[in-house]
């Protein structure tokens, strides 16, 4: 049996936010701030999801954070959103803590109509589909301690794949995927006779920047257990193939990226169990597929 179902996911249209950051000496990449933090910004609302008290700004650069790019932020008051239109030039506040973002004393400064066939969402590119061995299986990417690590080494095993770049800096957007992997793995090994055929693969789309050292200095923040959770990187055009192959789009914006969200569950098989276009609080989502994942055995 192969890992043949991975490359047969159904792309699903999801809203693409991502994070991005200014690194200086008093930012530790990949780590939320120990306390709330908030900045002044400017842009332009690209689209209003009142019921989900979200909204869709093209931002300005905001001044010791990031460069101008249109991401998703969240309200925590949806009156926050009365009167706002697509189009409309706003003035907010950023609000990022340690485990959240959100934005407030949003204000209306210029009316605008939305530009004439601008997108104001993306949506993921149909995957890869085949039903022979793809030759990714058998490539040699390399993990954060610099040691070949390739996706067929894990038949047998349940697989966890996701996608990130280290320097993202929203807690609820790379850092939170990385947490859900740090928060299953503690579970999974405290659970009693719990399995051990299992790993989590931790992909970056940033491999200029995230070198083994970069990941492995990232992955111990998370405290992680090499036996079981693995950083990748690789050359640029690999990572792009694997990311395509997952329905991961990573488009880069300067020296940082544009991404959607994508965490895989494959059984012990090789077959694509589970596919969650969406980022959010998944450790115990993630445990109940890996514990059903890898208790799979040939069929």
């Amino acid at each position: 049996m192969e890992f043949r179902s991975w490359f047969t996911v159904v792309a699903v249209g999801i809203l693409v936010a991502a994070g991005r950051c200014r690194v200086d000496a008093a930012t530790t990449i990949g780590t939320p701030p120990a306390t709330n933090l908030a900045f002044n910004a400017t842009g332009t609302v690209r689209e209003l999801t009142p019921d989900d008290g979200r909204l869709v700004i093209a931002h300005d650069a905001i001044a010791n954070y990031m460069p101008a790019m249109t991401m998703s932020f969240k309200v925590r008051q949806t009156n926050e959103l009365a009167g706002l239109r697509v189009g409309d030039e706003i003035s907010f506040r950023l609000w990022v803590s340690p485990e959240a973002s959100w934005v407030d004393q949003i204000v209306k400064t210029i009316r605008h109509d939305a530009p004439s066939g601008a997108p104001l969402s993306v949506t993921t590119s149909a995957a890869m589909t085949t039903t022979s061995r793809h030759t990714l299986l058998d490539y040699a990417f390399t993990n954060q301690l610099g040691q070949p690590v390739k996706l067929s080494q894990f038949q047998g095993q349940a697989l966890a794949i996701t996608f990130i770049f280290t320097r993202c800096p929203l807690p609820e957007y790379c850092p939170r995927l990385s947490r859900n992997f740090a928060e299953a793995s503690q579970k999974l090994s405290a659970l009693p006779a719990a399995p051990t055929n299992w790993h989590f693969l931790s992909v970056s789309f940033d491999p200029a920047f995230d070198t083994p050292p970069v990941l492995q200095a990232y992955a111990g923040s998370y405290h992680y257990d090499p036996q079981h959770w693995s950083f990748i990187t690789g050359p640029p055009d690999k990572i792009s193939e694997l990311a395509q192959a997952s329905d991961v789009t990573a488009t880069p914006d300067g020296s940082f990226y544009n991404h959607n969200f994508r965490t895989l569950i494959i059984d012990a098989n090789g077959e694509l169990q589970m596919s969650f276009p969406i980022g959010g609080d998944l450790s115990d989502a993630i445990v109940t597929e890996m514990l059903k994942a890898a208790a799979v055995t040939n069929r």
